[in-house]
């Protein structure tokens, strides 16, 4: 059972006024030893139970970490200890529990049902038990926050948030109950009129003035036909800070479209009025400027919402904390998209982008899994800028100029890969 995270924010208070005291013994402005000190001693694992120390922290409170490359790069399944996290609620007091790598309390999962409700004419209520027994299927996919590379905007103006840089995803086997046909046994027979579906999770906000979480897809997005109610997550139970014990995956689709802690599946005629489906989690459907267009300016009618992942590429060797040698060197990384087309192509640059050299491309596990490639080059002694850009079938393809997609939210980056790599 999860250990009692409760008594960590009771920690921190006693700290701080340790801290604050201490900065007036020895001359410190008030609270300037505390930031100090908490900057050195503060770590993922202290924050998440389980998870590695070598993560790099967003929002402590929020539990939002990040993957260094050289961490990620080790695992084909990105362990559980290293992939990012992002909440939306802080995990304290009777959410407690949820901030660990650890499955969610035995008690809480024998308990745990899904209310299936809305325009149907026969609302079901369906509970772990009755998943479990149902077949299951796999899905190898990327799970990307919406934000990954949200640092990579500032060039043209910094937007708030975690400044993300490529951390902020992972490649993982989910296990469960394939959507649409558990929908279909349950023969609730949706109206005509119902057009949505949104997932809805335990997860409660932190004020009575707070949204709660939900997103919703249309009925008919094929997308859907792939999408899972996991019940496991690289053969394990997932784990609560990953939203165990039920979440739902939508292979290829950003984080924030995978509900997790799923309580809820609405038919509905009109999408949900949540902030995080209405303004949240939205990319504006023409070009925008910082000084025209704000954080709280989307509508639905100018906007879309974060569905599936931007065509994209990540070089993970080598990097810059690698110290590479000059002359022929083997330049490594991955590719992914959102599996509606074959990725057909990886082309690497070593020049800043003069001339462009095709990688070899392995077979993926799955149309939403990470796209391995490789390829060998000459590489100068010196700062050098690594480049890649993936393509699909659909001509699909990195913009060279990733800022011309800038928006307030900072979602979606997915401008060419840059990397500035010394070689001695």
């Amino acid at each position: 059972m999860p250990k009692d995270l409760s008594h960590i924010s009771i920690t921190r208070r006693r700290f701080s006024a340790l801290t604050g005291l201490l900065g007036l013994v020895f001359g410190f402005a008030p609270g300037m030893l505390s930031r100090a000190i908490a900057q050195v001693k503060e770590t993922a694992d202290k924050i998440i139970h389980g998870k590695s120390s070598e993560m790099i922290i967003h929002n402590a409170k929020l539990g939002v970490t990040e993957t260094p490359l050289e961490l990620l790069r080790k695992y084909k399944h990105t362990p559980k200890e290293i992939l990012f996290s992002r909440y939306h609620f802080p995990h304290e007091g009777e959410a407690a529990w949820y901030g660990t790598t650890e499955a969610p309390p035995a008690k809480l999962v024998e308990n745990w049902t899904i209310r299936i409700d809305g325009l149907v004419k026969r609302p079901r209520t369906v509970t772990i038990a009755e998943l479990q027994a149902m077949p299951q299927e796999q899905r190898i996919s990327v799970l990307q926050c919406a934000g990954n590379g949200r640092s990579f905007y500032a060039a043209k103006q910094k937007v708030s948030g975690g400044q993300w840089q490529n951390g902020g995803m992972g490649n993982v086997v989910w296990e469960g109950v394939p959507l649409k046909p558990f929908l279909e046994s349950l023969e609730m027979e949706p109206s005509l009129s119902a057009r949505w579906l949104t997932a809805e999770g335990w997860d409660q906000p932190a004020t009575r003035a707070g949204t709660d979480f939900a997103k919703s897809y249309l009925i008919d997005d094929e997308a859907l036909d792939h999408a899972i109610l996991a019940l496991k997550m690289n053969g394990e139970p997932i784990p609560a800070i990953h939203g165990g014990p039920v979440r739902l995956i939508i292979p290829g689709f950003y984080g924030n479209m995978n509900v997790k802690l799923l309580t809820v599946l609405l038919f509905a005629a009109e999408q949900s009025p949540s902030t995080y489906q209405s303004v949240g989690y939205r990319m504006p459907l023409a070009p925008v400027e910082p000084d025209t267009f704000g954080a709280n300016d989307y509508t639905l009618e100018n906007s879309r919402p974060t569905y599936g992942h931007a065509i994209k590429s990540v070089i993970f060797s080598p990097l810059p904390s690698d110290s590479p040698k000059s002359g022929m060197t083997e330049i490594t990384g991955v590719a992914f998209n959102d599996g509606m087309a074959p990725i057909t192509s990886v082309e690497v640059s070593t020049d800043s982008g003069k001339s462009w050299h095709t990688a070899t491309l392995e077979k993926p596990e799955s149309p939403w899994a990470w796209h391995y490639w490789s390829v060998k080059l000459q590489v100068g002694a010196g700062e050098q800028t690594l480049m890649s850009r993936a393509t699909d079938a659909l001509g699909r393809t990195q913009p060279i100029d990733g800022l011309a997609r800038w928006n307030p939210r900072g979602y979606e980056w997915n401008g060419v890969e840059r990397s500035a790599v010394k070689f001695s």
